[in-house]
C-alpha cells in the first residue's frame, strides 16, 4: 500500500497482519478520495476522524492532502501499533495526528473538542450499518460534527440497501455512492 497524492504522495505504509482488518485497497482510496474532493473541494484546514483505522490509510492519506488534524481510532493492539508506525514513517507528528487505543463506540467522548469535517467509516463488515452509523449521529448530537461535514463509510456491498435505509433514518443524505467488487462506498452529509 502506498500514500497516492499530496505531501506524503508515494510512501509505502503497512497494513496490519492477519484476517481482522481489511486496508481499504489503493484503486478504492483513490476513487473514494477523488468523489471527496469533487464534493468537499481541497482538503487544506480539515479535522478527520479515522473511525476504525486499521493502517491509518484513509486518515494518512487526508493529512497528505492537506488536513490539519486526524483522529486515529482503532482497538486491535496490532493494528494500533501499524498505525503508529505509518505515522512514524511520514514524519506525522501529534501536533497533527492523535492515535487512540479504542474501540470508536466507547471513545467518542475521547476525541477532542475540535469539530470533525470529515469522518471515515470502515468498519469490520460484520457490524450492522444501524450501529456504525450511530458514530456520526452522536457525533452530530455533541456538536463534534462541523457544518456540510462528510461522513464516507465503506461496507460490504451486499448491505448496500440497508446502508442508504439506515443513513436516511438516523437524518443523513447520500450524496454518492459507488460499488468496486465486493466493496460499496457511500458519502453522507448530515440533512440540515
Amino acid at each position: 500500500m502506498r500514500i497516492i497524492a499530496g505531501q506524503f504522495k508515494g510512501r509505502p505504509i503497512d497494513a496490519p497482519a492477519g484476517a481482522t482488518t481489511r486496508p481499504t485497497v489503493d484503486r478504492v482510496r483513490e476513487a473514494l478520495f477523488s468523489s471527496l474532493i469533487s464534493i468537499k473541494g481541497p482538503f487544506e484546514d480539515s479535522c478527520v476522524l479515522d473511525a476504525f483505522a486499521g493502517s491509518g490509510a484513509l486518515g494518512i492519506e487526508s493529512l497528505s492532502r492537506g488536513a490539519s488534524r486526524a483522529v486515529f481510532c482503532e482497538c486491535d493492539p496490532r493494528a494500533h501499533r501499524v498505525v503508529s508506525s505509518n505515522l512514524e514513517r511520514c514524519k506525522i507528528g501529534c501536533d497533527r495526528a492523535c492515535v487512540l487505543r479504542a474501540d470508536v463506540f466507547g471513545a467518542l467522548s475521547r476525541l477532542g473538542s475540535v469539530p470533525f469535517d470529515l469522518v471515515f467509516l470502515d468498519p469490520p463488515y460484520r457490524c450492522p450499518p444501524e450501529e456504525v452509523l450511530s458514530i456520526p449521529t452522536r457525533l452530530a448530537a455533541d456538536g463534534m460534527l462541523a457544518a456540510c461535514a462528510l461522513v464516507a463509510y465503506e461496507f460490504d456491498a451486499k448491505v448496500g440497501d440497508a446502508v442508504r435505509e439506515q443513513a436516511r433514518a438516523a437524518g443523513f443524505s447520500v450524496l454518492a455512492e459507488k460499488r468496486y467488487g465486493k466493496t460499496g462506498v457511500a458519502i453522507l452529509q448530515v440533512e440540515g
